[in-house]
């Protein structure tokens, strides 16, 4: 990423070197001084603001009115200031989305939802294919629910697996990581795929789709890496702590009466997905007079648009589908409001945390565009004529490898690489801009190490030591990524869909 600063004119190098010392704080202060991420990435944001030299009246204007004659005054108080604005924006793009997302996950898994989910896939499957099942299941419950909330949910039932098959714990676990981190780097509502989708400037809806589509046949090369790999590597099942493996056979054997019907099981996960495709896929039919006169003309589809428009709001959709996965568990234990709201106060903790870092994380990503690294980055694009995918993609890859969180990577390299994609000041992409968004989402979740929150969490809770986490956990997610980047290059040029 460094090469072409050689090149780089006076001008442009310095966003660069604001971006190189800020990242290197981060990583300091992560992994030596064992900082909190939320207050290592508001620091990052400070600093990079101290360090610009000078704001854009653009950005002063985004200040609240009784703080810009001082910002003009005073470059310091004006990163401060912008950092708090860029926070605020941050968060308001995603916390409701984020608590919503963390009660649906709750209850999936206190419920027996996802449970259910997953044994009706096995009797699709079979036991013997019992780890594609996991592959297929996880992908599409974990559309809506965090990535450590999922392998948690997840993991008991890999282990109950390796019990009762005697093989392939390796296989099960992979699996469920391979499927999870996908739709964690490609759906909202995930925080980093929401920060992107603000920051790029494209529609939620239409990036749900376009993450699902795309994250499959990635999903589908990983599952025959992994195949390949627990034929190479075995792993055993070890005691692992909160769970021993007396405790697995109960998992294993829980009787079906004590699980949620399968419809009651699915439908907090679908149904909001219906709900936000359904608003996007109106937006794009208002572009086509032919669908817009076979819904009924001009006024109809327009009265149905409106109604569309509401319900498919991410967060609004989010809501009803919390709302039914709350009445699941409350109807499935038999569980009083007051009784679901204590469970409840796990989970939302749990994502206020998760907004908190998520949020700086954006304030970071903010300020690096506020001190030109994006207008850097797009120089050397175009000195170097680089192309944005590949960009974006190294990009994402290079923030992850150093910093460890691939929401961080997202929200930062969406951030950078928006000045490129901005149709007042560039020229139009020859393909469609989700492309865009895939490259990052698939950049921002290989080559995980040990300044990785995942990889421990994979690590401590499936008995993995570290070389073996390593050699699996490591290996397959940038094997995903890889091929992730391959199949936007490829179909970026067959399928362009400007």
């Amino acid at each position: 990423m460094l090469l072409p600063l050689a090149a780089a004119t006076p001008a442009n190098y310095w966003p660069f070197a604001i971006l190189a010392i800020t990242v290197v704080f981060i990583i300091v202060a992560i992994t030596r001084l064992r900082m909190h991420a939320f207050l290592a990435l508001i620091l990052a944001a400070f600093l990079a603001g101290f360090l610009t030299t000078e704001f854009s009246p653009a950005a002063i204007e985004r200040l609240p009115a009784a703080m810009r004659a001082d910002a003009r005054a005073n470059s310091w108080v004006a990163a401060v200031e912008l950092t708090a604005v860029e926070f605020g924006g941050a968060a308001g793009a995603i916390a409701i989305s984020i608590g919503l997302a963390s009660i649906i996950g709750l209850c999936l898994m206190e419920s027996g939802g996802a449970d259910k989910v997953v044994r009706r896939f096995l009797a699709v499957f079979g036991e013997k294919r019992a780890g594609l099942a996991l592959l297929v299941s996880t992908y599409f419950l974990s559309i809506p629910i965090f990535f450590d909330t999922m392998f948690m949910l997840m993991v008991p039932l890999a282990r109950a697996l390796r019990l009762r098959t005697g093989k392939s714990y390796l296989l099960y676990i992979m699996a469920i990581c391979a499927a999870g981190v996908m739709t964690h780097s490609l759906t909202v509502p995930h925080p980093g795929p929401l920060a992107m989708v603000d920051n790029l400037r494209v529609d939620p809806g239409l990036s749900l789709f376009w993450g699902v589509a795309a994250g499959l046949i990635p999903c589908l090369i990983g599952y025959a890496f992994i195949l390949w790999l627990d034929r190479r590597m075995d792993v055993p099942l070890r005691e692992t702590p909160g769970a021993p493996l007396s405790d697995l056979e109960a998992i294993a054997n829980r009787p079906e009466s004590t699980l949620p019907s399968f419809f009651w099981s699915i439908v907090p996960v679908l149904l909001p997905i219906a709900m936000i495709g359904a608003g996007s896929t109106f937006k794009v039919l208002a572009g086509y007079p032919s669908a817009v006169a076979w819904l009924g003309g001009q006024e109809s589809f327009e009265s149905v648009s409106r109604a569309l428009s509401l319900i498919g709001n991410k967060n609004i959709a989010l809501l009803i589908g919390a709302g039914l996965a709350v009445g699941v568990l409350a109807r499935q234990k038999k569980l009083s409001f007051t009784q679901v709201g204590t469970l409840l106060e796990a989970p939302l903790s749990t994502g206020a945390v998760i907004i908190l870092i998520t949020a700086a994380g954006g304030a970071f990503g903010g300020m690096l565009r506020h001190a030109g690294v994006g207008d850097a980055v797009k120089a050397v694009a175009e000195q170097y004529s680089l192309n944005i995918l590949v960009l974006s993609w190294v990009t994402a890859t290079v923030l992850r490898i150093a910093q460890g969180s691939a929401t961080v990577a997202m929200l930062t390299t969406s951030a950078i690489i928006w000045p490129l994609m901005d149709p007042q000041t560039s020229a139009a992409l020859p393909f469609n801009p989700m492309y865009v968004f895939l490259a990052i989402g698939f950049g921002a979740f290989g080559f995980s190490w040990m300044n990785d929150s995942g990889f421990w969490v994979v690590s401590k809770l499936s008995g993995f030591t570290e070389k073996e986490t390593l050699k699996s956990w490591t290996v397959t997610l940038s094997v995903l990524s890889i091929a992730g980047l391959a199949l936007v290059l490829i179909a970026s040029r067959v399928l362009p869909l400007v």
